[in-house]
């Protein structure tokens, strides 16, 4: 594990899956190179890492050239498809995740696939660097499940978290065939949890009075003044009464 992760969570699921399966295919969408999967099957022909990450000017974790293809057994089961930054759904999903996705399909003939959907690939992430929309980001979702294998879906990097919980909602409603409104549902418990707060108060807040003094209430009696007529600047030239430089 590195980074954030203090243990490889989905290496020990992978692990688990080979108990029964006899290839495991594994799809990184993060921003970053799934550098600690690739790492833990890199000498095994059993599981099948690929990733599309940023790659280039020491953008962390600073792995996934397109030369890292695994060694030994595991050699050409590493698939590294580095990224620049700034790039679109059309490009990302079009022109390089489902080609890319459907060879391996193809070549690999996986018996299951564990599909990490790290967020942090969307546009504005603040550690992130690509241009991916929410829809798009879920092309990719969309397209895993339709290749009728069992699918281990898992989270990952994204630190812009309304992002987030806004892109793992809508996912979550792909992987489930469910239709989401866009209009938040009205609950119960806004009004419950609005009367709770509500309780706390103790009562009204108080404000203190204060008296007005006597000769803003009477314009006549202003000091050394006429109320009808505007303050002259003695270094300023006028054309008459209505001249709009004249001050209030």
């Amino acid at each position: 594990a590195s980074g954030f992760c203090y243990i490889n969570d989905i290496v020990i699921a992978i692990l688990e899956l080979l108990k029964y399966h006899e290839r495991v295919l594994y799809i990184d969408i993060d921003v970053h190179h799934g550098d600690g999967v690739q790492e833990a099957f890199y000498f095994t022909d059993r599981v099948m890492t690929v990733s599309f990450h940023k790659y280039g000017n020491n953008f962390f974790p600073g792995t996934g050239s397109m030369y890292e293809i695994g060694a030994e057994t595991g050699r050409y089961y590493s698939i590294n498809v580095p990224l620049r930054e700034g790039i679109t759904d059309d490009d990302y999903y079009e022109l390089v995740f489902k080609p890319v996705i459907s060879t391996v399909m193809q070549y690999y003939r996986p018996k299951c696939i564990v599909l990490q959907c790290g967020a942090d690939s969307l546009g504005g992430d603040r550690l992130g660097c690509f241009n991916l929309s929410i829809k798009g980001h879920g092309k990719c979702v969309s397209f895993v499940m339709e290749q009728n294998l069992p699918v281990l879906v898992v989270g990952g990097g994204g630190y812009t978290v309304k992002n987030v919980a806004r892109c793992w909602t809508y996912e979550t409603s792909l992987i489930l065939n469910e239709q989401l409104s866009n209009d938040i549902p009205f609950h119960e418990l806004i009004v419950q949890f609005v009367n709770e707060k509500l309780r706390l108060l103790a009562h009204a807040p108080s404000v203190q009075m204060h008296d007005v003094p006597s000769d803003l209430l009477d314009t006549d009696n202003h000091i050394g003044g006429k109320p009808t007529r505007r303050a002259d600047a003695s270094n300023e030239f006028y054309d008459d009464d209505n001249d709009v430089d004249r001050t209030d």
